[in-house]
């Protein structure tokens, strides 16, 4: 039995490394600092590590572990008593051919992330976590222990925000070079 213990400690070990990429892209969206983002998600690791044996439902796991994350957010900004806003956009690598196409995703991923920073930190939460991580509402609630209506109102003025930040946006024309 104690085997039976270890190895399915293992297997859950493995699936708590694997999640680093997804703590860390969700760390980044809510603080916006690649190595505070780095720090978060391997405080969540090691958090999650440490107290591998007070998971009760293993298909619970991504949850547990955001919870976690989350927690490591709050323990953060109780230190820094601030909300970290500061703009530390990364480059993402494009398919697309041409620096046309190139210029402009990075125009439109720079003008999602500055619309998603301007949100309150606890709709930035919220959206990300559902559209970008795509927890489900309760999973949300859990995460940030707040009651799942909370969740649904904060998605829903993050979403009208980002809304009226990025509609206007898109609609003016684009300049094309013409050779």
């Amino acid at each position: 039995m104690k085997w039976l213990q270890t190895r399915a400690q293992r297997e859950l070990s493995g699936k708590i490394e694997a999640s680093r990429g997804r703590l860390y892209r969700v760390a980044f969206s809510w603080c916006h600092d690649a190595t505070l983002a780095d720090d978060l998600a391997q405080e969540a690791l090691a958090r999650g590590l440490a107290r591998i044996d007070q998971l009760r439902q293993a298909e619970r796991l991504a949850s547990w572990l955001f919870s976690i994350l989350h927690r490591c957010w709050i323990d953060h900004l109780r230190v820094r008593r601030e909300d970290l806003d500061e703009e530390a956009l990364a480059e993402l690598p494009s398919d697309l051919p041409g620096p046309e196409g190139l210029a402009e995703l990075q125009e439109t991923v720079s003008r999602v992330r500055a619309a998603i920073a301007g949100l309150p930190l606890g709709q930035r939460q919220v959206v990300t976590l559902v559209d970008l991580e795509e927890f489900s509402y309760a999973e949300v609630a859990e995460v940030l222990a707040i009651p799942i209506g909370t969740v649904m109102s904060r998605l829903c003025r993050a979403r009208e925000a980002l809304r009226g930040l990025l509609e206007p946006a898109a609609a003016q024309p684009r300049l094309r070079s013409v050779k």
